[in-house]
C-alpha cells in the first residue's frame, strides 16, 4: 500500500475546493492501494474542522490536526516544527491544495492539486498578499519537483505556460459532481421545496447565473446581453459580493441579486431556472456547468478555457466577449421544440456521466504510483 498524507485544510472554508477534498477522499478511501491519512491545520475552528474530518472514511489514529493558523504554517514547517507526515513511515507521500506547501522531510513525496490560475490571468484583481502567498508556494512545488494535478487540460497548460513548469510533472484529473449535490435534492421533501420557491418570490421565468460577482465572470456583459430579454425573463445572480459597492449595470429592474445561498436554495433555483448562463472569461474546469446538467437545466456558457472542456456538446457555446453571441446563445436554448429539448438533455445526462470520483481516484492512483516509485528508486 502506497501511504498518503492528504491535506484536508480546505473543508473548513465550504468553498469549491472543500467539495473536491470531501469527494476526492471518499473515492480515495475506497482504493485498497492507498493507506490514507489526513493532515489539517486550523486556529480557530478546530472543533468545526474535527468535526468535518469525522465525517471522513479515515481512522481517527491517522488524522492529525494543527492547531495552529494557517497563516503561520509556511514559517512553522521551515523551521522542521510539526512536518506534516510525522506519524507516517517513509517513504510517503503528501498530497497539499494550492494554497500552501510543506517543507518536506526525507523521503516524502509532495503532489499539489490546482484548480485554476486566474489569479495570473487576471492579475489587475488580485490581492497582493495573497499573489504574493501563490507564489510562494508555487516556488515550493518546482523546487521540491512536485507532480501537479490539474482539473483540465486548460489548468494544465496554464500550469505549464505561467508557471513554466515541467510537463511532464503535470497530469489532468478532472473533477466531477459532488455527492452532497444529488443528496440535497434527494433530501428535499416537496413541502420544503415549495416553501423556499415561495420565499425566492420567482414572479417571472428566469436566466440564473452562480458565482462570485467578480470581472472575470463576465456578468456586465451577460446583464447587457439580457436587456432584449428583460421583459419575459428575469436574471437571477446567486453567489458572494466582491468588492465593496454595487455597480450601476447591476441596479436594472429585471436583475435580482441574492448573495450567497443555501445549498437547498441553490437546488431549487437550478431546477426553476429556465437556463443557466455562464459566460465566464475563464474557468479552470466550471463546476456549476456540472450542477446545471445534474438538474436538467440547458446551459449557455463560455466556447474557451475549462467551460468548453466540461460542457462538451451538451451546452451552447459562445463568444464571452461578444453581448451579441451571449444573446443569441440564450434565444437558441429559449426557442428550442420539444424534440431538440429532448435532445439536449440526453446530451447533458450523457456528458455529466463522464465526469466521475471514481475514475479520478482511479487516475489520481497511477500518479501516486508513478510518485511512490520514485522515492523507492532514490
Amino acid at each position: 500500500m502506497i501511504p498518503v498524507c492528504f491535506d484536508i485544510t480546505s473543508l473548513q472554508y465550504g468553498r469549491g475546493v472543500s467539495r473536491y477534498t470531501s469527494n476526492i477522499i471518499e473515492a480515495l478511501a475506497k482504493k485498497k492501494e492507498v493507506d490514507l491519512w489526513a493532515y489539517g491545520s486550523t486556529g480557530r475552528t478546530h472543533s468545526q474542522l474535527k468535526q468535518l474530518v469525522d465525517k471522513l472514511p479515515i481512522p481517527s489514529n491517522q488524522v492529525t490536526i494543527d492547531r495552529v493558523p494557517v497563516k503561520f504554517l509556511p514559517y512553522i514547517w521551515q523551521l522542521g516544527l510539526l512536518p506534516p507526515t510525522r506519524k507516517l513511515t517513509k517513504p510517503c507521500l503528501f498530497h497539499s491544495w494550492d494554497w500552501h506547501q510543506p517543507s518536506l522531510e526525507k523521503n516524502v513525496g509532495l503532489i499539489s492539486t490546482i484548480h485554476d490560475l486566474a489569479i495570473l490571468k487576471f492579475p489587475e484583481t488580485a490581492d497582493p498578499d495573497v499573489l504574493k502567498h501563490h507564489n510562494l508556494s508555487w516556488e515550493k512545488l518546482k523546487k521540491n519537483n512536485a507532480h501537479i494535478i490539474a482539473v483540465s487540460q486548460t489548468t494544465k497548460q496554464d500550469v505549464i505556460d505561467l508557471l513554466d513548469y515541467p510537463s511532464d510533472r503535470v497530469h489532468v484529473v478532472y473533477e466531477a459532481l459532488p455527492i452532497e449535490t444529488k443528496e440535497v435534492m434527494d433530501n428535499l421533501s416537496e413541502e420544503k421545496y415549495q416553501k423556499i420557491k415561495d420565499g425566492l418570490k420567482l414572479d417571472k421565468p428566469f436566466i440564473l447565473f452562480v458565482g462570485t460577482r467578480e470581472p472575470r465572470k463576465n456578468l456586465k456583459r451577460l446583464a447587457e446581453a439580457m436587456k432584449p430579454l428583460a421583459k419575459n425573463y428575469d436574471l437571477v445572480i446567486a453567489g458572494a459580493k466582491s468588492g465593496k459597492n454595487t455597480p450601476d449595470w447591476l441596479k436594472h429592474p429585471f436583475i435580482k441579486v441574492l448573495g450567497r445561498v443555501s445549498d437547498e436554495h441553490l437546488a431549487v433555483l437550478y431546477e426553476e431556472a429556465s437556463l443557466f448562463a455562464y459566460p465566464s472569461l475563464y474557468e479552470g474546469f466550471g463546476l456549476p456547468i456540472l450542477e446545471a446538467f445534474s438538474h436538467g437545466t440547458p446551459v449557455v456558457t463560455s466556447n474557451n478555457s475549462g467551460m468548453k472542456e466540461v460542457a462538451g456538446n451538451a451546452a451552447e457555446l459562445v463568444n464571452p466577449e461578444s453581448i451579441t453571441s451571449i444573446t443569441k446563445g440564450i434565444e437558441k436554448i429559449l426557442n428550442e421544440n420539444f424534440d431538440n429539448q429532448q435532445l439536449r438533455l440526453k446530451k447533458m445526462i450523457i456528458r455529466g456521466q463522464m465526469f466521475s470520483w471514481n475514475l479520478a481516484a482511479n487516475q489520481m492512483l497511477k500518479i501516486y504510483e508513478q510518485a511512490y516509485q520514485e522515492l523507492l528508486d532514490k
